[in-house]
C-alpha cells in the first residue's frame, strides 16, 4: 500500500492530526480566521470596484474604493509584518546554539527588511 492509499485509509481523524503535526506554525496561525475575514472583505471590496468600472462610475470614486482597499491591505500587511518578527524573529532567538542563533536571526530579520521594503515601492 503507497502513502496516498494509507491517507486514504486512515480514520480522517489520524489524517488532520498528521497534517498538523506536518503543517508548520506560522505567526499569523492564532488569528488565521481573522486575516481570512479581512482578506474575504477586501475580495469583495474589489470586486465592488470591478462593477464600479463596468458600470462607468465616476472616476474619483472608484480612486476613493481603490485608496480604501490599499489601505486595508496595508493593514493585513504590517499586521503579518508584526507576526513575523513576533513569531519567526522571536523563535530565531531562542535557538540555543550561539553559531547558529545569530545566522537564524540575521536571517529572519532580512527577511522582515526586504518585505517592509516590498511594501514601500
Amino acid at each position: 500500500m503507497d502513502a496516498t492509499e494509507q491517507a486514504e485509509a486512515a480514520p480522517p481523524s489520524e489524517l488532520a492530526q498528521e497534517q498538523e503535526q506536518h503543517a508548520p506554525e506560522h505567526g499569523y496561525t492564532a488569528n488565521k480566521d481573522a486575516y481570512l475575514r479581512r482578506l474575504k472583505r477586501i475580495e469583495g471590496q474589489v470586486r465592488g470596484i470591478a462593477r464600479m468600472v463596468d458600470e462607468d462610475k465616476y472616476c474619483i470614486d472608484i480612486l476613493t474604493q481603490v485608496s480604501a482597499v490599499t489601505k486595508a491591505l496595508h493593514a493585513v500587511s504590517l499586521g503579518l509584518v508584526e507576526e513575523h518578527i513576533g513569531h519567526c524573529v522571536v523563535g530565531a532567538a531562542a535557538e540555543p546554539d550561539p553559531e547558529a542563533r545569530a545566522e537564524a536571526i540575521d536571517a529572519k530579520v532580512k527577511e522582515a527588511a526586504e518585505a517592509i521594503g516590498r511594501l514601500l515601492r
